[in-house]
């Protein structure tokens, strides 16, 4: 544990060396409003935020006029614009991905009649890229641009099973001021070594009872996990058939492998 510490030091080192008020200010405003589906109004970022009204209104007005926050109607509330989704997915490498990746994740839940979806690391979350939806009058989905927590989900685990050891390093500073999720981390080495084994993960879902997670890591040609996809598994009561757990993971093991660059 001792390199991440060193790590994040130097990184907040390089943060006070090179630091960018203005910008701090903006990025700030984009991250609060992120967990804002309604928006807040200009007084409730203020407070928020801790500072003056002046200066949060320049920076809105600026978030405004770059469509990255948008001004409701009445003019009192700002809520994130779709921009940054858009950005995001015009990155080359996840847009190629995805592209290459629907097709095949639509076949897989046409024949499994399970839902997938496909994530990749983002430093200590994941982030989902793409989801296929089974044919069917039910599903279980999540939605694409969903951040989800790295050790609190199969596909979060799956990840840190297979990942490039330094993208490791990275989710690991990220937690070094929280010592619960350290010890969590730490704790579950046994189940990660275990997933590397065996080249995949099966567990029940930590959110969602009655759910199987399935999911399987797309690799790089060094054997590191690029993004995951995971099927959240249901398992119907009604006596119509459908796909067991088995073939629905070498369903989609054989997605993964097509994906995964040799």
């Amino acid at each position: 544990m001792d390199a991440p510490v060193l790590k994040a030091g130097k990184a907040r080192e390089a943060d006070d060396r090179y630091r960018a008020p203005a910008l701090d200010k903006g990025l700030d405003i984009l991250e609060l409003l992120s967990d804002q589906p309604r928006g807040l109004t200009r007084g409730e970022i203020v407070k928020a935020m801790g500072r003056s009204a002046s200066e949060i209104y320049r920076m809105l007005e600026r978030l405004v006029a770059r469509d990255y926050v948008s001004r409701s109607a009445e003019g009192d509330r700002y809520a994130l614009t779709m921009k940054l989704f858009l950005l995001a997915h015009r990155h080359p490498p996840v847009r190629r991905l995805v592209t290459r990746a629907l097709p095949l994740m639509d076949a897989f839940a046409r024949t499994a009649l399970q839902s997938s979806h496909l994530v990749v690391p983002d430093r200590e979350h994941a982030i989902v890229v793409a989801q296929a939806t089974c044919p069917g009058n039910w599903e279980f989905g999540i939605r694409v641009g969903t951040q989800i927590d790295l050790l609190a989900t199969g596909s979060g685990r799956t990840l840190l099973a297979f990942q490039d050891p330094h993208l490791t390093d990275d989710a690991v500073a990220g937690w070094q001021e929280n010592e619960a999720r350290l010890r969590e981390f730490t704790a579950m080495a046994p189940e990660l070594e275990s997933c590397r084994n065996a080249g995949y993960r099966i567990g029940p879902s930590q959110q969602i009872r009655g759910v199987d997670d399935i999911s399987v890591p797309i690799l790089s040609p060094e054997g590191r996990a690029i993004a995951v996809l995971t099927c959240p598994f249901i398992q119907r009561l009604d006596g119509k058939a459908q796909p067991g757990t088995e073939e629905v993971l070498a369903l989609l093991r054989e997605v993964a492998e097509k994906l995964s660059l040799s």
